[in-house]
């Protein structure tokens, strides 16, 4: 009983480790490129041993300004993987997530121009290790991406129509 119950555990979590890993694809291509900006700020800091990959989404809403302008907000998770510090191309298949380090949480905010993210406004980009995420960070993350530099008008990034997990 106790083999048959450990051999449900270690399925379910490798499962449950690919899907979660699988769901970078689903995104589209806009926030795939903030993600990837911000996993790469995130890797590239010396005080971290681990090599960190998304894992899930939390919130992520756009407003198209026309004109091939699109604003962004993404609040996701990032997770340490077995794959060590340092490396360039991550396979996720062979950089599989460990269980023991904290998630990151990442919100971003950038402007998009012809799909490609614009140096001006500078793209916004605060990660912190979950367990010191205070409320207080929450809200200055989400002012700093509502400000005028985010802004489109009268409409903010987190008054549009986006989707929550």
């Amino acid at each position: 009983m106790a083999v048959s119950a450990c051999a449900v555990f270690f399925v379910a979590a490798f499962f449950l480790g690919s899907e979660a890993q699988s769901d970078f694809g689903k995104l589209p291509e806009s926030f795939k490129k903030g993600v990837e900006l911000a996993v790469q700020q995130v890797n590239s800091h010396t005080g971290l041993q681990h090599h960190f990959l998304f894992f899930k989404s939390i919130e992520k809403s756009s407003i198209e300004a026309g004109f091939d302008v699109t604003y962004i907000y993404h609040n996701f998770y990032l997770k340490a993987t077995k794959c060590s510090r340092g490396i360039t191309k991550a396979d996720p298949k062979k950089c599989t997530f460990r269980n023991d380090r904290p998630l990151i949480d990442c919100g971003i905010c950038y402007k998009l121009y012809a799909g490609e993210i614009e140096k001006e406004p500078k793209p916004y980009i605060h990660c912190v290790h979950k367990p010191a995420m205070t409320e207080e960070m929450k809200k200055t993350r989400v002012e700093h991406c509502n400000d005028g530099a985010y802004g489109n008008g009268a409409s903010t990034l987190l008054a549009s129509t986006g989707t929550q997990k």
